[in-house]
């Protein structure tokens, strides 16, 4: 704790770090060459398409500054996040600065060649993105699309119990709901074992071509929304109508030395048992002008404090003289050659104000965070296992046998691994982790609580916005540790464009060789389409997974177990694999068990294969149909059809695959799990029909396998957006997946069976009327669907006693 004044020293290099960041960024945003304007600039100096943001960047560079100041003073192990991510110039012009770039890019050295390369790169073909993107040491935080600063932030101080993470929210990402919602993270954070956030909220007045709505609330009205979401706020407002930055400097000093000062005292009494109920964090409300130094007005229009400034206030700056100069003028404001020597490295004044090693934030490990994950200590999930004696016989629900081992993995991580959901972990049948850890609350306690599982520092995150808790879990991977996110399946589409932003941020950071492997985005989406019947059609959609498909082969992966031993197998998998999104769908209800253990893992290793005791093909013959199957309800419905195949149609020779590794259907140019043609056509035939049952959308399917010498033969059922509250099987009579329809479809495409075997076909339309008949007169399934059993023995249940849904 310090409350030393500010020193004249201290000022002026805080005054110079500010110019030089301010100086490189506009250098980035338009220098082609003479990057210390060593000569007049002439319009071949400046680069013919302008690129980039500068109106937040000299707000960021402001706060970086003084952040680096206060770290010096305090020793402080410190992350910043630029929520407005298109002030990456700003960052990267820090990062410089503190040497972390030249250190992490050898090419671009503290000199004027460097100067020129740092420039020249800047949103330039063959360069970096105007974001702070995985490029730009220190960042975690791309930005590329707003409203999730605050929660990768409180995502990265989780487990970090000496992080501060310094975390600036635009105002303009500020109007969006995530971020709205975010501020509540600080119920979540438990003052002894997490790290702190340091919200700051950069209010300069402008969006893209419109004001922002904080910025235009009576500023009582906006503290009070600061408190009101629990904070203790802070204001710092200035650099309007000519005031002399100096003053908003030593402003923005004492006021930081205030907030840090409060931080400290609350982690000590934390720390000493002596905090009374949930602390009221400090967080800061800075207050500039849009694009602060900027030219004041250009062509007659204010540019500076105004929406002009957002993007590139001089948009034309080599079209004539008359803007050069401007753009000259601009940048030989910030006195370039009081802040760079003859050389063009950075002068000592600017120079000491960074600090050392990994205390630069640029430089900080946390913001790698591949460099501090560890493996987790996982139990043998084959201790787990659900015994399975006959295919079928066995009944569980492989979500609940799964929260067991997860459970255990919660256990043997107690620092480094969380679970998180938007209020549907015990829905999902993961409930088993209360018994090793709670959920996670620093809200306000009430007696009838006592039994719902909260504590204040617990590894189970819940709250009920799917962007909260996958922007918690990000942040939370990005800084080195492990985690899950279980959903239902439908309204896993809520965070589609942060899956994507992650996506494409691991396909960048994998190409960069300083950025180490963190651990993969785990999903895990239960409640699924086919047993959401009695929700009926809102919550019913299986469509996240083409989504995700979409992106590059070499990042995502898409499993569909369809028993509790499988699910065992592939979730170990991935919580093994490192720089992957993996999303894995299962069901929660109880259901027949296909697999033993050792049958299980040999399965999901494969990640296809044939059932050679569901088919009726003799060793050494080719099939006259293959039956396929991905999901554990289609699984089921496969299963089903091919019992009555076997039984009807004893000739028939059939041949049954399921698929749990959704990625081998594809070519193994397209995919790195993809199948050879050959090992294809070995299990599906270059030209006998395939019915396949597939728990999507099924032209998905068509899409993965459209290359196949076969495809013309492939008939696939799935999901067709026929849905409502009904009974499960009426859900896949629906949507034409049930095993009577695919008996239809195999004597529909086997050739010589439609004609001989009309009375089976009639027989099975005849078994969907009186299947439908059953469900609305008695409002649940016909007992030869509900009872049904492989080969028709008895069951043996190991269902325990099931809770009633909390959904």
């Amino acid at each position: 704790m310090t409350n030393a004044p500010l020193s004249d020293d201290t000022l002026d290099r805080l005054d110079a770090w500010w110019r030089a960041a301010n100086y490189l960024s506009v250098g980035q945003i338009y220098l082609l060459d003479n990057p210390l304007l060593r000569r007049p600039l002439a319009r071949e100096d400046i680069k013919p398409r302008l690129l980039g943001h500068w109106g937040t960047t000299p707000g960021l560079n402001f706060v970086y500054a003084h952040l680096n100041r206060a770290i010096q003073e305090r020793d402080l192990d410190t992350i910043f996040v630029a929520g407005p991510g298109h002030g990456g110039p700003g960052v990267v012009a820090s990062a410089y600065l503190d040497g972390t770039y030249s250190e992490t890019y050898s090419a671009i050295d503290p000199s004027e060649d460097g100067l020129r390369r740092l420039f020249r790169q800047f949103s330039f073909p063959g360069g970096i993105p105007s974001h702070a993107a995985p490029e730009t040491p220190g960042s975690i935080h791309e930005g590329g699309e707003l409203g999730y600063a605050l929660s990768h932030a409180y995502g990265a101080a989780f487990d970090n119990p000496g992080l501060l993470v310094a975390a600036v929210v635009g105002d303009g990402e500020a109007e969006t709901g995530p971020l709205a919602t975010a501020w509540h993270s600080n119920k979540f954070l438990n003052p002894v074992t997490d790290g702190v956030v340091l919200p700051i909220l950069h209010l300069n007045g402008y969006k893209i071509a419109n004001p922002t709505v904080l910025a235009r609330i009576p500023e009582d009205e906006l503290l009070q929304l600061m408190r009101g979401y629990g904070y203790s706020p802070y204001l710092v407002s200035g650099g309007f109508d000519g005031e002399d930055p100096r003053e908003v400097h030593k402003r923005m000093a004492g006021t930081l030395d205030e907030i840090l000062d409060r931080i400290a005292e609350i982690k000590r009494a934390a720390a000493a048992g002596e905090l009374d109920g949930r602390p009221a964090w400090p967080m800061l409300i800075l207050r500039t002008p849009k694009g602060w130094t900027c030219p004041a007005e250009i062509d007659g229009h204010p540019a500076e404090n105004n929406w002009r400034a957002h993007q590139v206030p001089l948009e034309n700056a080599r079209d004539s003289e008359e803007h050069t100069r401007i753009l000259e003028d601009w940048l030989l404001s910030y006195r370039p050659e009081e802040l760079f020597d003859e050389s063009g490295a950075p002068v000592e004044r600017v120079l000491s104000l960074a600090p050392e090693g990994d205390r630069r934030m640029s430089a900080n490990p946390v913001a790698n965070g591949g460099l501090l994950r560890r493996d987790l200590r996982l139990p043998d999930f084959r201790d787990y296992a659900v015994d399975v004696h006959r295919p079928g016989e066995t009944v569980a629900e492989a979500t609940r046998v799964l929260g067991q081992w997860l459970r255990d993995v919660m256990r043997g991580n107690p620092e480094d691994f969380r679970l998180f959901g938007p209020d549907e972990i015990a829905s999902n049948r993961l409930q088993a982790v209360y018994e090793v850890s709670p959920k996670q609350w620093n809200g306000e306690y009430l007696p009838i609580d006592a039994d719902n599982h909260l504590g204040p520092a617990g590894r189970s995150m819940e709250v009920l916005s799917e962007h909260q808790c996958q922007g918690w879990l990000e942040g939370y991977l990005l800084t080195g540790r492990h985690g899950v996110l279980t959903s239902y399946e439908a309204f896993i589409h809520i965070v589609d464009s942060m899956f994507n932003q992650h996506a494409k941020w691991l396909k960048s950071s994998r190409e960069i060789p300083w950025r180490r492997p963190i651990a993969s985005l785990n999903y895990l989406l239960s409640s699924h389409v086919w047993r959401q019947d009695h929700n009926g059609a809102s919550h019913q959609d299986p469509g996240f997974i083409d989504h995700v498909v979409n992106k590059k082969a070499d990042v995502v992966r898409v499993y569909l177990p369809f028993d509790a031993n499988t699910l065992l197998s592939t979730y170990d998998h991935c919580l093994r694999s490192v720089d992957y999104v993996n999303v894995v769908v299962a069901g929660k209800q109880p259901a027949p068990q296909w697999l033993n253990m050792e049958d299980a893992i040999a399965h999901c290793t494969r990640g296809i294969g044939i059932f050679p005791w569901a088919g009726t093909e003799a060793e050494g013959e080719e099939p006259d149909v293959v039956l396929g199957c991905a999901g554990d309800v289609p699984t089921l419905e496969v299963l089903a059809a091919a019992d009555i195949l076997r039984r009807r149609l004893p000739g028939l020779k059939v041949r049954v695959v399921n698929v749990v590794d959704l990625m081998r259907l594809q070519s193994e140019g397209e995919h790195p799990h993809g199948l050879s043609d050959r090992e294809y056509d070995a299990l599906f035939t270059p030209d006998k029909p395939v019915v396949f049952a597939y728990h999507g959308y099924p032209w998905l399917i068509h899409r993965l396998t459209y290359r196949r010498t076969g495809h013309a033969n492939l008939h696939v059922r799935g999901y067709k957006e026929e849905g409502t509250t009904t009974t499960p099987f009426d859900m896949v009579m629906l949507n034409d997946l049930d095993r009577y329809h695919l008996v239809i479809d195999v004597i529909d495409r086997v050739p010589g069976l439609a004609a001989r075997e009309a009375d089976l076909r009639q027989e099975m339309q005849d078994a969907r009327i009186r299947a439908r008949e059953y469900t609305r007169a008695h409002g649940e399934d016909i007992p030869e669907v509900a009872e049904w059993t492989w080969g028709g023995g008895s069951r043996t249940s190991r269902i325990d006693s099931t809770e009633a849904d909390n959904d």
